[in-house]
């Protein structure tokens, strides 16, 4: 299984959100190519980078930041946040990004996902950030009204072979992943799946493993020191 440590970017910054909520932000750490570094250090081949002032403004502030990452530290980058057009999919796969996250414009921009998907191919991932069960968009603040299992089966249908599923209510709250949405979602598509949201114990590296899952991503549980990057990487396996 990947892990992929996570920096997630407003205002320059690497910081941390609870729940998605632009009202809890606070600062984790100074400088993201030093922290990228460290992933790296720790055996991490990939860092999932989410650039929050695009996924809400659409605004590419973070983009000179982010853009250091992919190229001098070392990782591949999935990158989310704020990819809303064919042309914002052409500057993040032109600057370099592993995989390409559509959350949005997944729902309200078909023909954008469509048209990534034709010429990036799995380079492409979908972003499916799910509240109750409903996929949410625009930074986590709007309900689709979307159940997020027949959301998933449509991109499975479009030939989306990787999903980066975020359970809004655990992400950043150091309370375990959503197992059960997470292995829901295993039985009714067959792509690759991200669990993002919730990692905290080494235990849960390990269950998510068990489950055969692609990847996890690791935030907080990193920044607040209740997961030893290195372990969680040397328990999850091959990284290639």
């Amino acid at each position: 299984m990947i892990i992929l440590p996570a920096i997630d970017m407003k205002d320059g910054a690497c910081v941390r959100l609870k729940k998605g909520e632009f009202s809890t932000v606070h600062k984790v750490a100074a400088d993201p190519l030093e922290t990228a570094r460290a992933f790296a250090a720790a055996g991490a081949r990939w860092a999932h980078m989410v650039d929050l002032d695009g996924a809400r403004d659409g605004v590419r502030s973070n983009f000179p930041q982010i853009s250091q990452v992919i190229a001098s530290s070392g990782l591949r980058v999935e990158l989310g946040g704020g990819i809303k057009t064919e042309q914002d999919v052409q500057t993040v796969a032109e600057a370099g990004a592993g995989r390409m996250i559509l959350g949005s414009a997944a729902v309200t921009a078909p023909q954008v996902l469509d048209a990534a998907l034709a010429r990036y191919g799995e380079r492409v991932a979908v972003g499916i950030d799910c509240k109750n069960g409903k996929v949410r968009t625009a930074g986590w603040e709007r309900d689709s009204g979307l159940d997020y299992l027949d959301f998933a089966r449509q991109m499975e249908e479009k030939g989306v072979k990787f999903i980066v599923f975020t359970d809004i209510d655990a992400d950043g709250m150091l309370s375990g992943p959503n197992f059960d949405q997470l292995k829901k979602l295993q039985q009714a598509v067959t792509c690759n799946i991200v669990a993002s949201g919730g990692v905290t114990t080494l235990e849960d590296v390990e269950r998510l493993r068990d489950m055969g899952l692609y990847g996890a991503i690791i935030g907080k549980a990193y920044y607040a020191g209740t997961v030893d990057l290195a372990q969680a990487i040397a328990l999850a396996g091959s990284q290639e």
